[in-house]
Protein backbone atom coordinates (compact mmCIF):
# COMPACT_ATOMS: atom_id res chain seq x y z
CA UNK A 1 0.00 0.00 0.00
CA UNK A 2 0.74 3.79 -0.77
CA UNK A 3 2.43 5.45 2.80
CA UNK A 4 0.12 7.43 5.17
CA UNK A 5 0.41 11.00 4.71
CA UNK A 6 -0.57 12.81 8.00
CA UNK A 7 -0.45 16.61 7.59
CA UNK A 8 -1.44 18.38 11.26
CA UNK A 9 -1.73 22.15 11.20
CA UNK A 10 -2.56 24.91 13.78
CA UNK A 11 -1.14 28.09 14.81
CA UNK A 12 1.92 28.65 16.91
CA UNK A 13 2.23 26.71 19.92
CA UNK A 14 -1.21 25.03 19.82
CA UNK A 15 -0.06 21.75 20.97
CA UNK A 16 0.90 20.32 17.37
CA UNK A 17 4.29 18.60 18.48
CA UNK A 18 2.18 17.19 21.63
CA UNK A 19 -0.57 15.62 19.42
CA UNK A 20 2.08 14.26 17.32
CA UNK A 21 3.83 12.76 20.08
CA UNK A 22 0.49 11.58 21.33
CA UNK A 23 -0.14 9.97 18.03
CA UNK A 24 3.08 8.14 17.61
CA UNK A 25 2.62 6.68 21.33
CA UNK A 26 -0.42 5.06 20.08
CA UNK A 27 0.88 3.35 17.06
CA UNK A 28 4.07 2.24 18.64
CA UNK A 29 5.44 1.52 15.60
CA UNK A 30 9.25 2.34 14.55
CA UNK A 31 7.58 2.51 10.72
CA UNK A 32 6.65 6.71 10.98
CA UNK A 33 8.83 9.63 10.17
CA UNK A 34 7.60 13.29 11.23
CA UNK A 35 8.96 16.34 9.17
CA UNK A 36 8.76 19.66 10.71
CA UNK A 37 7.45 22.38 7.72
CA UNK A 38 9.72 24.75 9.49
CA UNK A 39 12.47 23.16 8.40
CA UNK A 40 12.07 24.58 4.78
CA UNK A 41 11.68 28.38 5.68
CA UNK A 42 13.87 29.55 2.72
CA UNK A 43 17.65 30.28 2.78
CA UNK A 44 18.54 33.79 4.26
CA UNK A 45 22.02 33.43 4.29
CA UNK A 46 22.26 36.85 1.71
CA UNK A 47 20.46 39.30 5.00
CA UNK A 48 22.22 39.82 7.78
CA UNK A 49 20.74 38.66 10.99
CA UNK A 50 19.47 41.89 11.93
CA UNK A 51 18.03 41.69 8.76
CA UNK A 52 16.11 38.01 9.70
CA UNK A 53 14.84 39.69 12.34
CA UNK A 54 12.28 41.56 10.23
CA UNK A 55 11.03 38.47 8.23
CA UNK A 56 7.74 37.17 8.41
CA UNK A 57 8.10 33.75 9.06
CA UNK A 58 4.29 33.41 9.98
CA UNK A 59 3.67 34.61 6.24
CA UNK A 60 3.40 31.80 3.30
CA UNK A 61 6.05 33.35 1.40
CA UNK A 62 8.81 32.53 4.38
CA UNK A 63 8.24 28.49 3.30
CA UNK A 64 10.45 26.78 0.18
CA UNK A 65 6.77 24.70 -0.51
CA UNK A 66 8.62 24.07 -4.11
CA UNK A 67 11.21 21.96 -2.49
CA UNK A 68 8.72 20.74 0.30
CA UNK A 69 6.40 19.14 -2.46
CA UNK A 70 8.81 17.90 -4.20
CA UNK A 71 10.82 15.79 -1.33
CA UNK A 72 7.30 14.83 0.30
CA UNK A 73 6.34 13.22 -3.25
CA UNK A 74 9.89 11.25 -3.19
CA UNK A 75 9.17 10.00 -0.19
CA UNK A 76 5.91 8.64 -0.91
CA UNK A 77 7.35 7.15 -4.25
CA UNK A 78 9.63 5.29 -1.96
CA UNK A 79 12.55 7.30 -2.22
CA UNK A 80 15.18 8.98 0.57
CA UNK A 81 15.70 12.66 0.53
CA UNK A 82 18.22 15.19 2.38
CA UNK A 83 15.99 17.43 4.11
CA UNK A 84 17.05 20.68 5.16
CA UNK A 85 17.13 21.40 8.99
CA UNK A 86 16.39 25.14 10.02
CA UNK A 87 18.18 27.14 12.94
CA UNK A 88 16.05 28.96 15.26
CA UNK A 89 19.23 30.75 16.63
CA UNK A 90 20.36 32.12 13.58
CA UNK A 91 16.91 32.73 12.30
CA UNK A 92 18.16 31.12 8.96
CA UNK A 93 18.36 27.55 7.11
CA UNK A 94 21.22 25.53 8.11
CA UNK A 95 24.12 24.19 6.20
CA UNK A 96 23.34 20.47 7.67
CA UNK A 97 20.66 18.43 6.02
CA UNK A 98 18.98 15.16 7.36
CA UNK A 99 19.09 11.97 5.47
CA UNK A 100 14.86 10.93 5.75
CA UNK A 101 14.25 7.44 4.47
CA UNK A 102 10.68 6.91 3.19
CA UNK A 103 8.55 4.62 5.83
CA UNK A 104 5.08 3.54 5.92
CA UNK A 105 3.91 6.76 8.05
CA UNK A 106 4.75 9.93 6.87
CA UNK A 107 3.35 13.12 9.80
CA UNK A 108 3.85 16.61 8.54
CA UNK A 109 3.03 19.18 10.87
CA UNK A 110 3.29 23.28 10.81
CA UNK A 111 1.18 26.25 10.99
CA UNK A 112 0.87 26.70 7.68
CA UNK A 113 0.88 22.33 6.39
CA UNK A 114 -2.65 22.94 5.09
CA UNK A 115 -1.84 26.49 2.90
CA UNK A 116 -0.79 25.01 0.02
CA UNK A 117 -3.14 22.71 -2.44
CA UNK A 118 -0.37 21.04 -3.28
CA UNK A 119 0.16 19.58 0.57
CA UNK A 120 -2.93 18.88 0.90
CA UNK A 121 -3.79 16.75 -1.91
CA UNK A 122 -0.67 14.51 -1.15
CA UNK A 123 -1.97 14.16 2.79
CA UNK A 124 -3.69 11.17 3.90
CA UNK A 125 -5.72 12.71 6.58
CA UNK A 126 -5.29 16.17 7.54
CA UNK A 127 -5.77 17.65 11.10
CA UNK A 128 -6.05 21.21 12.68
CA UNK A 129 -5.04 21.73 16.23
CA UNK A 130 -7.04 24.37 17.75
CA UNK A 131 -6.48 26.11 20.98
CA UNK A 132 -7.45 29.38 22.85
CA UNK A 133 -4.81 32.38 21.87
CA UNK A 134 -3.45 33.61 25.32
CA UNK A 135 -2.51 29.69 25.76
CA UNK A 136 -1.01 29.63 22.42
CA UNK A 137 0.94 33.31 23.68
CA UNK A 138 1.62 31.75 26.72
CA UNK A 139 3.00 28.67 25.59
CA UNK A 140 4.91 30.31 22.68
CA UNK A 141 6.49 32.72 25.08
CA UNK A 142 8.16 30.25 27.71
CA UNK A 143 9.50 28.02 24.73
CA UNK A 144 10.84 30.90 22.60
CA UNK A 145 12.92 32.19 25.52
CA UNK A 146 14.11 29.04 27.21
CA UNK A 147 14.64 26.89 23.71
CA UNK A 148 14.95 29.91 21.22
CA UNK A 149 17.09 32.48 23.26
CA UNK A 150 14.66 35.21 22.79
CA UNK A 151 14.27 38.40 25.15
CA UNK A 152 10.60 38.39 26.53
CA UNK A 153 10.17 41.71 24.15
CA UNK A 154 10.96 40.42 21.15
CA UNK A 155 8.53 37.54 21.76
CA UNK A 156 5.65 39.74 22.43
CA UNK A 157 7.20 42.20 19.77
CA UNK A 158 6.82 39.21 16.90
CA UNK A 159 3.47 38.15 18.29
CA UNK A 160 1.85 41.24 17.75
CA UNK A 161 3.20 41.85 14.72
CA UNK A 162 2.95 38.88 12.35
CA UNK A 163 2.17 36.01 14.87
CA UNK A 164 -1.02 37.19 15.90
CA UNK A 165 -2.57 38.75 12.57
CA UNK A 166 -0.87 35.98 10.06
CA UNK A 167 -2.74 33.14 11.88
CA UNK A 168 -6.13 35.22 11.38
CA UNK A 169 -5.07 35.81 7.65
CA UNK A 170 -3.54 32.33 6.83
CA UNK A 171 -3.54 29.45 9.16
CA UNK A 172 -7.03 29.48 11.22
CA UNK A 173 -8.94 29.60 7.95
CA UNK A 174 -7.05 26.36 6.86
CA UNK A 175 -9.22 24.78 8.96
CA UNK A 176 -11.74 24.23 6.68
CA UNK A 177 -9.69 22.13 4.83
CA UNK A 178 -9.19 19.29 7.95
CA UNK A 179 -10.73 16.47 8.40
CA UNK A 180 -10.55 16.54 12.19
CA UNK A 181 -10.21 19.30 14.08
CA UNK A 182 -8.47 18.81 18.01
CA UNK A 183 -9.01 20.85 20.60
CA UNK A 184 -6.54 21.01 22.50
CA UNK A 185 -7.19 23.55 25.65
CA UNK A 186 -7.48 20.57 28.04
CA UNK A 187 -7.28 17.36 26.22
CA UNK A 188 -7.26 15.45 22.96
CA UNK A 189 -7.18 11.63 24.18
CA UNK A 190 -10.46 10.75 22.62
CA UNK A 191 -9.42 12.36 18.77
CA UNK A 192 -6.10 11.19 18.94
CA UNK A 193 -7.37 7.45 19.79
CA UNK A 194 -9.64 7.53 16.72
CA UNK A 195 -6.58 8.83 15.05
CA UNK A 196 -4.37 6.18 15.90
CA UNK A 197 -7.60 3.47 15.15
CA UNK A 198 -7.72 4.97 11.86
CA UNK A 199 -4.33 4.49 10.93
CA UNK A 200 -4.15 1.29 12.19
CA UNK A 201 -6.83 0.03 10.29
CA UNK A 202 -5.14 1.57 6.68
CA UNK A 203 -2.58 -0.45 7.93
CA UNK A 204 -4.24 -3.20 7.75
CA UNK A 205 -5.81 -2.96 4.45
CA UNK A 206 -9.49 -2.58 6.28
CA UNK A 207 -10.40 1.01 4.67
Amino acid sequence: MNPILIAIAGGSASGKTTVVKKIIEQLNSKDITVISHDDYYKDLTHLALTERYKVNFDHPDSIDNDLFVAQLKDLLDGKSISKPKYDFVEHNRSSVTELVEPTKIIIIEGILILEDERVRDLATIKLFVESDDDIRFIRRLVRDTKERGRSIESVINQYLTTVKPMYYAFIKPTKRYADIIIPNDSTHDVAVDCIARMINDMLKGEN
